[in-house]
């Protein structure tokens, strides 16, 4: 299964990034001085919030579980824990009582996000029959995206010989696109809520470099 991402968010993050390209290009070949030292280290910075808001977050379901990519953290909930998946204004993937919330997974309508928080203060219920019959090309999204997470939850634990199969394969759900990914070979006996290195670091080393400038000049 694919990883789950906002193709809003994307197109969002990558147009930032290249109109963050060109200016530094106009900078390197015009500017001069400690102004364009500046003006360049906020520019970086605001690539790493792009980074962090809009390219970075995922929902990547892997052979060992699913993990939520979110800004500044990673939560990985393993199959095993996995009971539920769900939308009312985000995705949510329930491990037990516990619950954990998607951030580039939204539903937009107000009126949707409405219904989906009474159907949630109804209790579980109504929200094990939401979208059970309804034709995959006639949902929204997000409801797609979390009816996709519950089939792939009930094959995995319904065939433990594909699980194990999947999990030879250690590219599996990871990649270069995914650094901060946690250690799926651990087998984690319950959630696991990580701080992203990555993110942190997209965000800390142009502030970093912006304080230099700043000291400098």
């Amino acid at each position: 299964m694919k990883p789950l991402i906002s193709p809003g968010g994307r197109v969002l993050g990558w147009g930032w990034v290249a109109a963050v390209a060109l200016l530094l290009f106009d900078l390197a070949l015009r500017g001069s001085g400690a102004s364009s030292l500046v003006a360049g280290a906020v520019l970086l910075i605001t690539v790493g919030v792009a980074y962090v808001l809009w390219l970075r977050p995922r929902v990547v379901p892997t052979a060992e579980g699913v993990r939520l990519v979110n800004p500044l953290r990673d939560t990985f909930v393993p199959w095993s824990e996995f009971t539920w998946a769900d939308v009312t204004d985000v995705l949510r993937v329930h491990a037990g009582e516990r619950v954990f919330r998607s951030w580039p997974l939204r539903e937009n309508r107000r009126a949707n996000v409405r219904e989906n928080l009474r159907r949630a203060g109804d209790g579980p219920a109504p929200l094990l029959d939401t979208g059970a019959d309804a034709d995959p090309r006639s949902m929204r999204p997000v409801d797609l995206a979390a009816r996709r997470l519950r089939e792939e939850a009930e094959r995995r634990k319904a065939d433990p010989a594909n699980r194990v199969a999947a999990a030879a394969d250690p590219a599996e759900g990871a990649g270069p696109s995914d650094p901060a990914a946690p250690a799926e070979d651990a087998a984690p006996h319950g959630p696991v809520t990580v701080w992203a290195p990555d993110a942190l670091g997209a965000l800390g080393a142009p502030v970093f470099l912006l304080v230099v400038v700043l000291l400098l000049v």
